[in-house]
């Protein structure tokens, strides 16, 4: 396995804060998409408010899609600061750093996470 070394420490660091910063951007631009769809029907015919149903409960998933990949950079950030970024969180051997590169929020190596899947 890659064991990652301290320069690349700040890297990851430097991309893991600003992946948040794009997903809170996102976040604060989309809020308005949440909000309830309002019944009138003189203003919005039936078929136009399923489809503001619809685009709303996509819009939630979407938001809370986003709140967990916030929560597992918020991880990997504290991870770093505590300094066992790059340890698989269920065996504690080193994450390969081809998959860190990828996504540096990832929790477990490869070999852990397809046990995962199983």
């Amino acid at each position: 396995m890659t064991r990652i070394v301290a320069i690349d420490y700040a890297t990851f660091k430097a991309r893991l804060i600003w992946q948040r910063e794009e997903f809170e951007a996102l976040e604060a631009m989309t809020a308005e998409a949440v909000q309830p769809v309002e019944l009138d029907q003189a203003r919005v015919g039936r078929l136009s408010r399923m489809d503001a149903m619809q685009a709303q409960a996509m819009s939630i998933e979407a938001q809370r899609r986003r709140k967990v990949q916030l929560d597992r950079i918020g991880s990997a950030l504290q991870r770093i600061a505590d300094g066992n970024f790059g340890d698989c969180l269920c065996c504690g051997e080193p994450i390969d750093g081809k998959r860190l590169e990828y996504d540096p929020a990832v929790l477990l190596c490869i070999g852990c996470a397809a046990d995962a899947e199983r």
